[in-house]
């Protein structure tokens, strides 16, 4: 059982970034229910693969398990969490307060976004909250770093230690509109980036070398694994910004085992986000068992340190 006598073992996401290895993350849903068994199992299967497991926090609006309860869930079993924290159901006290516990339990990484809307997923009539956006999350989590919270009032209890990132889309149809998003989140206090699933990766190049270049911040490249040709349709109907080319669709469509093919497309693309930027984001619906497969086709080696858990302390 948890108590206030518990602290985590150092972050390996945290050294490794501030190293400079190549890092590699990964996505993995909580539950759509009480039971986070099947989580855990993906999770588990990543443990020596990843420096640390994002647990999205209703992802495309769409309702399951609290993403710090989930958080704190791998926590307990020796898994580095990276909690989402999305403004969309939560005012500024609500994001606050869940911020200090996630603190208090452990749960050091944090990914501020602004939230899919409330009308894409499977609770339409929900009302939205968006009291902040992914920019003022990022400058709330500073203040609590410093031991103030949003209103700068002197927390009495003490500051945050939060290593916050932020999300990017590389694949932006306005580069200005790009370029002032990642200098206002960098401004803002983030310390690494996500980006969304990559396909373009000429964009990404470009990105790298004339807006994050001299960010000195790591920028992970999202790798989604593609099962099949109608689920890169699907994808490219459904997924705003998302045009996966019909390349890879045709290959898909050619091949005998669609899924093998997917796994190899995206071994292709850890590769060339190797040679662009600090990192990848791995992304496989369902299939996160995959993940340690693309990353071996890819040459990426287990990661050497353990991800912290729990202990008491005075042990």
């Amino acid at each position: 059982m948890l108590n206030s006598s518990l602290f985590p073992s150092p972050s390996c996401f945290r050294n490794a970034l501030q190293s400079g290895e190549f890092l590699v993350t990964a996505e993995v849903a909580p539950p759509k229910g009480g039971n986070a068994a099947h989580m855990l199992q993906m999770a588990l299967l990543l443990k020596d693969r990843v420096h640390a497991v994002n647990i999205t926090d209703g992802s495309r609006a769409v309702l399951r398990m609290s993403s710090l309860a989930a958080s704190i869930i791998l926590l307990q079993h020796g898994i580095e969490p990276i909690c989402q924290v999305a403004c969309r159901d939560r005012n500024r006290i609500g994001l606050q307060a869940d911020l200090m516990g996630a603190h208090a339990l452990g749960v050091r990484n944090i990914l501020a976004l602004t939230g899919d809307p409330v009308k894409a997923g499977d609770h339409p009539d929900a009302r939205a909250v968006f009291d902040l956006e992914s920019v003022r999350l990022l400058q709330l989590i500073f203040k609590l770093n410093q031991g103030f919270d949003c209103n700068d009032k002197l927390m009495p209890d003490g500051p945050t230690d939060l290593l916050v990132g932020a999300a990017v889309d590389p694949q932006l149809n306005s580069w200005s509109g790009l370029q002032r998003r990642f200098d206002r989140k960098l401004a803002a206090g983030a310390q690494f980036f996500q980006s969304q699933l990559i396909c373009d990766f000429e964009r990404l190049e470009k990105f790298m070398t004339q807006i994050a270049v001299g960010s000195n911040k790591p920028v992970l490249a999202g790798i989604f694994l593609l099962k099949s040709a109608k689920n890169a349709q699907f994808i490219n109907r459904n997924v705003p910004g998302v045009s996966i080319p019909d390349e890879i669709i045709q290959r898909l469509e050619r091949a005998a085992d669609p899924l093998q093919e997917g796994i190899t497309i995206a071994a292709e693309q850890v590769k060339l986000a190797k040679e662009l930027c600090q990192g990848v984001h791995m992304m496989a619906v369902r299939r996160e068992d995959l993940i340690p497969q693309i990353l071996d086709l890819a040459g990426i080696p287990p990661i050497t340190q353990a991800a912290p858990a729990f202990q008491a302390a005075g042990s």
